[in-house]
């Protein structure tokens, strides 16, 4: 592996025009404005990127753009999987051929009743084995119902193109046991912001918040404060966002992350595609006090 998976990793909103139509100049232009704020790479097609709402040749095209806009510098994740072996490794391939660094595979779902785990050991390892990048587990239960478990972790830990997990359950006990159990350069990464100081208290290499899309600088400055032993400075940034991660994660989700972009001006947030629904003038301005109380916007 080529690159250190270490640092905060947003998981990048798809910019949509009213008819759902994907503006790449929107894109462009907010990769270009989270350049300058210390973030270490980026998400390209996560949950937050409405990568389910997107079909295989629009996925493509947004990787491509995502790669024009991010520097060599900054990792790029391609978030992918499918609900097959097959199609997911097509994806993945596709990824490693627009410049991907690695591909984010998230877990299949739709048979979940048959989702154990030899069904969940076997689907990774033969994407990882035909991988020409290496390949970062994703679990996000709230989303798909489907948990990796620890053991199926340490399993697949033992692959050497297997090389880490974002893991957005927020259970800071699993990340410990995890951590304790796998390779030192198996990376966790958390996948929430509310849970990202205590996350690195553990062993995580880092985090994909979508809390990082909103307030990036902060979310670096948590990472930064930590790896300096300020821990004082991490913890107050980290209480200060906390109420402004679940509003952009659990209350509001992608249309309210969407939402907090527009309310900050620089960056476009816009409408996310139907059936998601954007917020309300109620809601926007419930936000918003979130949104001052954090120290994002005044």
């Amino acid at each position: 592996m080529k690159f250190k998976i270490e640092g905060v990793f947003p998981p990048i909103p798809t910019s949509f025009d009213n008819d759902g139509n994907i503006l790449h100049d929107k894109i462009k232009a907010n990769l270009a404005r989270w350049n300058a704020t210390g973030l270490h790479g980026y998400v390209v097609l996560g949950s937050n990127g409405e990568y389910v709402s997107l079909d295989e040749k629009e996925k493509c095209a947004v990787w491509e753009t995502a790669r024009e806009a991010i520097p060599r510098e900054k990792t790029f994740f391609a978030g992918a999987g499918a609900e097959s072996m097959r199609a997911a490794l097509s994806l993945v391939q596709h990824a490693a051929r627009i410049g991907a660094d690695a591909a984010m595979v998230v877990t299949p779902y739709y048979y979940k009743p048959q989702m154990n785990a030899a069904a969940l050991i076997a689907h990774y390892r033969a994407i990882a084995d035909a991988s020409p990048i290496p390949i970062i587990l994703y679990s996000v239960p709230v989303y798909t119902g489907i948990d990796l478990d620890v053991s199926i972790v340490i399993e697949l830990a033992k692959h050497p193109n297997i090389v880490g997990i974002k893991d957005s359950a927020g259970n800071i006990g699993k990340y410990s046991e995890m951590i304790r159990a796998v390779r030192a350069d198996f990376a966790l990464l958390a996948g929430s912001g509310g849970v990202f100081y205590p996350a690195l208290c553990v062993g995580a290499k880092g985090c994909v918040p979508a809390l990082a899309n909103v307030a990036p600088r902060e979310c670096v400055e948590i990472f930064d404060a930590f790896k300096r032993g300020d821990h004082a400075r991490a913890k107050e940034i980290q209480l200060r966002v906390y109420a402004l991660n679940a509003a952009v994660t659990a209350h509001w989700g992608v249309p309210g992350m969407k939402a907090a972009l527009d309310e900050l001006k620089e960056f476009y947030g816009g409408p996310p595609r139907l059936p998601l629904q954007s917020l309300g003038d109620v809601e926007r301005i419930a936000l918003k006090k979130i949104m001052r109380d954090a120290g994002v916007i005044k």
